[in-house]
């Protein structure tokens, strides 16, 4: 779909030329507007959070969307109720659309636009409705703040890319194709830099974790490095992200069903990537390296086995009982990279377990961590930006269940007992005891179903690294 312009403009919201302006409503409030306020009288507008009711003024429309209690406004209050009326704009052939903006909310408005009017539809064939679709969104207020516009769009509209790259199919969107997307965004901006490494280089780098995985697969794997210099005396932050661009569970083959889902797998590494070009473009004071382990893993005859034994880039070497918990084997190399790179803080976002969605389902991300302050940073993160964590513990009996028969550590401990925790237990061993959080995106990653994002890709995670490099 085409790029929708986005504009503030300070003055009175009603002296808009948009098509379709969009007027809030609060709890206990009157409209000034006597037609409008008839709306509400009727009962056919309401107060209601995400409510949408439409009246016609000069031959233009508007929407009138409910906005609860004026008090208790929130960032995601105003995010569900620009998705409310995107929808109805899109389904009333809206060109260009004026939000009214509530003070302090401007970006979020946004941001719950821009994401619920996102649509993936470059495989499908015949006409395509996108010259009917919302061209233009402007956020009007007397004191509507035009960075706050800006941070909002450039952070969803990597959001929007992230899902693009997630939605494509794996015989597209493969491990050199997202090399090559990065090193389109690292030439786009001055202070990124993008370091390549293919599978000689990943060897020779003695990332064996790594490279057992890919060894499978006859794509070319690639780890991919971008690093932001961006200045600011804010500590080096290492963001690693799983791209596994299709997941078939190698040897220890996944069921047929729902197989095709997995394309979904590099979504971690798609967030990642992305996040980084928005960070770049936003010019945010901060410091950043962002590593993505990219590669398939596919069943051959050259492909690892359960029990081989490998060993990570810091030694420990690891004993593959199922080379499904491949994700775990390719970020164990490229946290150690990361560390490498200098990296003072680190997160990582992966699609790890299934464990996590019968935990948490669609709604949390699962964060494990080894530093109590830093993951409350990523949690507020996260918190601001809508993409919710809920941390889970480490236990030395945890720790036990990692321990492998033949070698330090088994990729998949027997029993199947607390299987996100001890996945997030086997990845701590290569961080060098940095500050660091794991965000288990599985459940996440797609199918949320949230009001603005709805199903399919969701581009969890590149709003929260994106409000992470700004604040720290």
């Amino acid at each position: 779909m085409p790029p929708i312009s986005v504009s503030a403009r300070r003055g009175a919201p009603e002296q808009t030329d948009a098509d379709t302006r969009v007027v809030p409503l609060f709890e206990g409030e009157s409209l000034d507007d006597p037609a409008l306020q008839a709306l509400v009288d009727s009962g056919e507008a309401g107060s209601g959070s995400g409510k949408v009711a439409v009246s016609h003024q000069d031959g233009r429309r508007v929407l009138v969307v409910g906005l609860g209690e004026r008090d208790a406004l929130d960032a995601e209050t105003a995010r569900v109720a620009a998705a409310a009326a995107a929808a109805r704009a899109r389904e009333l052939r809206t060109k260009s659309l004026s939000w009214a903006v509530p003070d302090g909310f401007a970006g979020a408005l946004v941001e719950g636009t821009l994401l619920r009017l996102y649509k993936f539809d470059r495989f499908k064939s015949g006409d395509n409705d996108d010259d009917n679709g919302v061209q233009s969104l402007e956020v009007a207020g007397e004191a509507v703040a035009e960075d706050e516009v800006e941070r909002g769009r450039i952070a969803s509209e990597a959001q929007n890319r992230a899902r693009d790259l997630q939605n494509l199919p794996a015989n597209v969107a493969t491990p050199v194709f997202l090399a090559e997307r990065a090193a389109e965004i690292a030439a786009e901006h001055d202070r990124l830099e993008i370091e390549l490494l293919d599978r000689e280089a990943i060897v020779e780098r003695g990332m064996g974790a790594f490279a057992a995985v890919a060894q499978g697969t006859y794509q070319e794997p690639r780890l991919i490095v971008l690093r932001y210099s961006g200045g600011g005396d804010g500590p080096h932050l290492g963001f690693v992200g799983k791209a596994v661009t299709f997941d078939t569970g190698g040897i220890s083959i996944k069921p047929s069903a729902k197989m095709h889902e997995m394309k979904f797998d590099m979504s971690g590494g798609a967030a990642v990537i992305e996040s980084l070009g928005a960070i770049a473009q936003l010019g945010l004071p901060a410091t950043v390296t962002g590593v993505v382990p990219a590669t398939e893993n596919m069943p051959s005859g050259r492909s690892m086995r359960p029990g081989d034994i490998v060993t990570a880039m810091n030694g420990t070497t690891i004993e593959i009982n199922n080379t499904d918990a491949e994700g775990r084997l390719i970020l164990s190399d490229a946290l150690c990279y990361a560390v490498e790179q200098g990296v003072e803080k680190i997160v990582d976002l992966a699609t790890l377990t299934g464990a996590i969605i019968v935990s948490l389902g669609a709604t949390y991300a699962g964060l494990f961590s080894n530093d109590d302050d830093w993951c409350a940073e990523v949690d507020a993160a996260g918190q601001a930006t809508g993409e919710l964590g809920w941390r889970l513990p480490f236990h030395k009996e945890y720790e036990d269940l990692v321990k492998g028969e033949y070698a330090d550590i088994t990729n998949a401990p027997e029993g199947r007992k607390a299987s996100s925790i001890t996945a997030a237990e086997f990845l701590r061993r290569f961080v060098d005891d940095r500050p660091w959080v794991h965000m288990d995106i599985a459940g996440t990653a797609w199918g949320m179903d949230r009001s603005y994002v709805r199903k399919g890709a969701s581009g969890y995670g590149v709003r929260t690294l994106v409000e992470l490099a700004g604040r720290v």
